[in-house]
């Protein structure tokens, strides 16, 4: 059996345990604030890019005409009974093309996926090729190589349905000479008084500020850094806030 990406195959029905729109919360204030302030008011049109099962996107779909799109299919599902009113696509977004134009697209922990250089160039393609111009781009990558110290140790434990399931993650980069992290996911899930572990891995990547700031300017984009402050660890964290000159094609 694999042990990589499981949350997004099998293991996708324990994904309302392990996430609540409610912890993104105070992320997505600041996101709105940051489409508010470059978008102004209206119900503009917005698309995100790996939605997942659309916790974040749960935050906008009231107020923008909201687009989905993500590679897992069992993802998407989830995502469209937590937002019947969005638009769900099945894609990569590192190469979809729907032939339609927003005022803005977004990206949330999708991005953490993109491993390597061609990856992000690639999405950042995406995001312009879907663009108005003048149009916002909004990502916030979890981690920057200056800004990465240590590993990283998350838990949280819910209850639903008289189970209870505790979420175990840990990210560590066991190799700092190139552009990726690993991301150890543990569930312990007891059922009924029996205690079920399964455990995930998840390849994701890390790069240096200045290749974010370089690529996304190859795409079009001017670049905006917002502080991010959402991580219990402190970390030094932004919101890169981009506006498509409309140039690139």
């Amino acid at each position: 059996m694999s042990y990589q990406y499981r949350m997004y195959n099998e293991l996708v029905d324990l994904w309302p345990v392990a996430s609540d729109p409610h912890d993104y919360d105070k992320e997505a204030e600041i996101w709105r604030k940051a489409l508010r302030d470059k978008l102004g008011p209206g119900r503009h049109r917005l698309l995100e890019l790996g939605i997942g099962a659309g916790d974040n996107l749960s935050h906008f779909a009231n107020e923008y005409q909201a687009t989905g799109v993500d590679v897992s299919e069992k993802m998407l599902e989830l995502s469209r009974k937590r937002n019947p009113d969005v638009v769900h696509y099945k894609g990569d977004m590192r190469t979809i093309r729907l032939g339609q134009k927003f005022k803005a697209v977004i990206i949330h922990d999708a991005i953490s996926y993109l491993t390597t250089e061609d990856d992000l160039r690639n999405t950042f393609r995406t995001a312009a090729a879907h663009l108005e111009p003048g149009g916002v781009f909004i990502i916030a990558p979890e981690w920057y190589k200056e800004t990465y110290k240590q590993a990283a140790l998350y838990h949280v434990s819910r209850n639903q349905n008289g189970s209870q399931m505790t979420f175990i993650q840990y990210e560590t980069d066991p190799d700092p000479s190139d552009t990726t992290m690993q991301c150890l996911m543990l569930y312990l899930i007891n059922e009924n008084g029996k205690l079920r572990v399964e455990q995930d891995l998840h390849t994701t990547g890390i790069f240096p500020m200045k290749t974010w700031d370089k690529l996304l300017i190859e795409a079009g984009f001017q670049v905006e850094k917002r502080p991010f402050p959402i991580y219990e660890d402190g970390r030094e964290a932004y919101l890169l806030v981009c506006t498509y000159s409309g140039w690139f094609d």
